[in-house]
Formats: C-alpha cells, sequence, structure tokens
C-alpha cells in the first residue's frame, strides 16, 4: 500500500481540538523535564528555606516538611515518572505488537496459545504483583518498570490481533507472500504500517494508565526512596494535607495533567481514524469550451 494511503487516517488529527489540547499539555510537560536542570530554583534534596513555607516569589511551590522546594521536586520528579511511562510503553508495546500479529497472521493453534497466554497476563492485578516483587526483592525502579512492562500489553495485543485478522486475507497481503516474501517481512513491512494508528491510541491510554499506578505505587511508599516521582511527592503529604495544602495540591496537579493530556489526545486521534475519507475535489478535465461546442 502506498505510503500516502497510510497517513490518510491520521489527516484529521490537527483539527481535532481534543488531539490539540492533550498534545499541548504533554509537549509543555516535556519541556519542563527537559529544561528541569534550568528551571529549577534549587536542589529538589537540598534545604533551601523554612519548612512549610507556603507558595511565594521564592518558592513557588512552597517548601516540604524539611525545607526542600517543592517546584524543584516535582520538576525533577516529572523526569522519572515519564521515563517510567515511556519504558513501560516501550516494552508493553514490542509485546503486544509482536504477539498481536503473531496470533492474528499464523491462526490456528498459533493463535490459540498465544491467546491463552494473553488472557493469563490480562487477568493477573498488576498492582498487587508489583507490591509482592517489591516485597521480595526490595524497591527499585528497575523492578517496577520490568514488572509492569510485562503485565500492560494484554489489551494491545488483542487489538492488535484483531486488526491483522481483518486485513491478513486482503489483496496487498497475499500479494505478497505471492512474491516470496517470507513472515518476518510481511510482519514488519506489510502488517505493522497497519496496525500502527490502533497502537497508537492504545499506547497513549495506556500511559496515562502506567502514571497512575507508579503514582499510587509511590503515594503507599512502595517506590524507590531515592527517587523522586509525583506519587512519592504526594505521599509524603499525607501527614500535612490541613497544615500545608500546597504539598498534596501540585503533585497532584501534575498527576491530573499529565495523564489528561494522554486521554485527549488518544480520544483525538481516535476520532480522527474514524473519520470518513473524503476524497479530494479534483479540478474539471480539460475539453472543449462551450464556445467550441456552440453550433455555429
Amino acid at each position: 500500500m502506498p505510503s500516502a494511503a497510510r497517513r490518510l487516517p491520521f489527516s484529521g488529527v490537527a483539527g481535532r481540538r481534543a488531539a490539540i489540547v492533550g498534545a499541548g499539555l504533554l509537549g509543555a510537560i516535556l519541556i519542563g523535564a527537559l529544561l528541569a536542570p534550568l528551571i529549577a530554583t534549587a536542589d529538589p534534596f537540598a534545604l533551601s528555606g523554612p519548612s512549610l513555607a507556603p507558595p511565594s516569589f521564592q518558592h513557588l511551590m512552597g517548601t516540604d516538611a524539611l525545607g526542600r522546594d517543592l517546584f524543584s521536586g516535582v520538576l525533577y520528579g516529572t523526569r522519572t515518572s515519564l521515563l517510567i511511562a515511556s519504558v513501560v510503553g516501550l516494552l508493553a508495546t514490542a509485546c503486544g505488537v509482536t504477539i498481536g500479529i503473531s496470533a492474528g497472521y499464523l491462526g490456528g493453534t498459533a493463535d490459540n496459545l498465544l491467546m491463552r497466554i494473553t488472557e493469563l497476563f490480562q487477568v493477573l492485578p498488576r498492582f498487587i504483583l508489583v507490591a509482592v516483587m517489591i516485597a521480595l526483592f526490595g524497591p527499585g525502579l528497575d523492578r517496577v518498570v520490568l514488572t509492569l512492562g510485562l503485565t500492560s500489553w494484554p489489551v494491545l495485543a488483542r487489538v492488535v490481533r484483531g486488526e491483522v485478522l481483518a486485513t491478513r486475507n486482503l489483496d496487498f497481503v497475499r500479494s505478497a507472500e505471492a512474491l516470496g516474501a517470507t513472515r518476518i517481512r510481511i510482519f514488519w513491512r506489510v502488517l505493522l504500517p497497519q496496525v500502527t494508528p490502533s497502537v497508537l491510541v492504545v499506547v497513549a491510554l495506556m500511559l496515562g494508565q502506567v502514571l497512575l499506578l507508579e503514582a499510587s505505587l509511590g503515594f503507599l511508599g512502595l517506590g524507590d526512596p531515592n527517587t523522586l516521582t509525583w506519587g512519592m511527592l504526594a505521599g509524603q503529604a499525607q501527614g500535612y494535607l490541613r497544615a500545608a495544602w500546597w504539598l498534596p495540591l501540585f503533585p497532584g496537579l501534575a498527576i491530573t495533567l499529565t495523564v489528561l493530556g494522554f486521554n485527549l489526545f488518544a480520544d483525538g486521534l481516535a476520532a480522527a481514524l474514524q473519520r470518513p475519507h473524503v476524497r479530494r475535489r479534483l479540478p474539471p478535465a480539460p475539453g472543449p469550451t462551450r464556445d467550441a461546442i456552440r453550433p455555429r
């Protein structure tokens, strides 16, 4: 299929307000994470002011119980939270796309086996599984990322399998098989471009869920105590909800805006994918003018 035809489903993304707002939120948060060393007013782990100081010009989001600048903590927590979501998304995408394409294209026994494995992982309680891993092997971002990445792919695999089942018998796939293309080439050069739009929608939604799950772990103290995350900052504010309203507000607001950005972008992208194809109006074909066909 020509590359221009594969880009048609994305033609309406720019016109979807949800996608624009979501992309704007995610872009602003990403810029803040990248420029954290330049924007942050202080070392997030250093004592930079009085304890529980309210927001001011010197400390834009106030300070915590130890006198550390909360604005710097939120910015550096953005880097960690987005890094966790990105690595988990990459792992889940690799597993989900590979298993989904293999199950949908191969069919038969391979399809049944892969779908039963998918159902097994789908019913696993991810939150409890991560908590058990941390209890057994100790806290650490690598354990959180690995566990979430290896348990977040089942929904994506099912979506990809459905897309492949709908396209595996179409002419362009049969033509590739008739020309002697190997299964690996058909997987990655023929089927993968067809499922990419749906994969992007599912992954955008999945990243929001991963952020919420990671924040929940940090809130309960199950994350790495040596690494700043939004969940850990919110968890540290539990004992100061009435005395320092800014401690839970700003980390919670960062989590909310990021998850909202992922969901809005996914909704706008899904709406654009469902947009019916509108053919361009072609210019009139050259032909005789009225004067040329007028009877003399």
